[in-house]
């Protein structure tokens, strides 16, 4: 399975109405995924945002819809996690086991190992931004979108309000 991450915060206008793709289990699954590492580092627990996921979904739909290459949308002080996943184990062909809410997470998650909090700053060479911006203090809202992509991999979209990844400032 190839898998792909990027975590960025921009500002852009909003996207235009469109439902949450996700079901009431996935959304669940996704929230305590995230609220298991918040737990972890001591901040607050994350609420869903219908306003965050339908935004999401808008988003992971224009990713599907242009091939699923990652693209941040362009945020309007919205923090944003992307994650792509192929239809493909990558040595063996074989068709990969769907992808599951808490695994994304998991994707994301692992970037702490990467993170010093002494040091408030990423291995050289590595990426963190995903992780930070799950446990980031002030963060209060969580919103997701998956979308299936033309090769049948897929696509997810995790907004967050307040934004993290602040200059300066440490996630906790």
């Amino acid at each position: 399975m190839a898998i792909v991450g990027l975590a960025l915060v921009l500002a852009a206008p909003p996207l235009g109405p469109a439902p949450s793709g996700l079901t009431e289990g996935e959304r669940a699954e996704i929230v305590g995924a995230h609220n298991g590492w918040r737990a972890r580092v001591g901040t607050a627990p994350l609420a869903w945002s219908v306003e965050l996921g339908d935004r999401a979904q808008r988003w992971a739909d224009t990713l599907a819809r242009r091939g699923c290459r990652l693209q941040v949308s362009g945020g309007d002080a919205v923090g944003e996690n992307l994650f792509a996943a192929g239809p493909l184990r990558p040595r063996t062909g074989q068709r990969a086991e769907p992808v599951q809410p808490a695994a994304v997470v998991e994707a994301w998650a692992a970037e702490a190992a990467d993170y010093s909090y002494g040091q408030n700053a990423c291995a050289p060479g590595k990426t963190c931004g995903h992780y930070t911006q799950i446990v980031w203090k002030t963060t209060r809202e969580v919103g997701c979108g998956m979308a299936a992509c033309p090769d049948e991999g897929v696509v997810w979209v995790c907004n967050y309000w307040p934004a993290g990844n602040l200059r300066g400032q440490r996630p906790y």
